[in-house]
């Protein structure tokens, strides 16, 4: 690639980077519960970005697919993490009250216990605010289906909260 073209690249990407970071990392810290994790991913995202960018047509909403991708990939390490420390802790007597769930869950947990199809559209579309034909072209998925997919992820999340009350 001519040099001309490669500081056209930084350039483009130094300007999305001071549009979009704090707002990308600021969602994913939502998210994920812990800035530092959440500036992590969101910076990857953005190296993600650099590699691809020749191929990226909608840098915004590459981006928020790319960390929502990221966010869930984080969700599930954490997930197993958890799941062997339980299984470690749980030939031990510890005798630890059970958590209220009524007090415990959270919207955040509903979404994170949506199937991966529907987690990554609410995603997209509830907390990065992507209409859902952009959130559509960026999952290769028609609008009805993407308004399907949000209307399913609705009813789940629904019920699972309303179980709490």
């Amino acid at each position: 690639m001519p040099a001309h073209e490669s500081v056209d690249v930084e350039s483009a990407l130094r300007e999305l980077y001071d549009v979009h970071y704090a707002r990308l990392a600021g969602w994913t810290a939502k998210l994920v519960g812990d800035p530092d994790t959440a500036h992590d991913l969101a910076s990857e995202a953005f190296v993600k970005l650099y590699r691809e960018f020749a191929r990226v047509d909608e840098p915004r909403p590459w981006l928020y697919t790319v960390t929502a991708n990221l966010v869930r990939d984080h969700w599930r390490k954490r997930g197993r993490e958890a799941a062997a420390y339980q299984r470690h802790e749980a030939g031990r007597d510890l005798v630890t009250p059970a958590p209220d769930h009524a007090t415990t869950l959270t919207v955040r947990d509903a979404v994170q216990a949506l199937p991966d199809r529907l987690r990554v559209v609410v995603l997209l579309h509830y907390f990065a605010d992507l209409p859902v034909a952009t959130v559509a072209r960026q999952l290769e998925k028609s609008e009805g289906t993407v308004k399907r997919d949000l209307f399913d992820a609705r009813q789940r999340m629904a019920q699972m909260l309303g179980e709490t009350r």
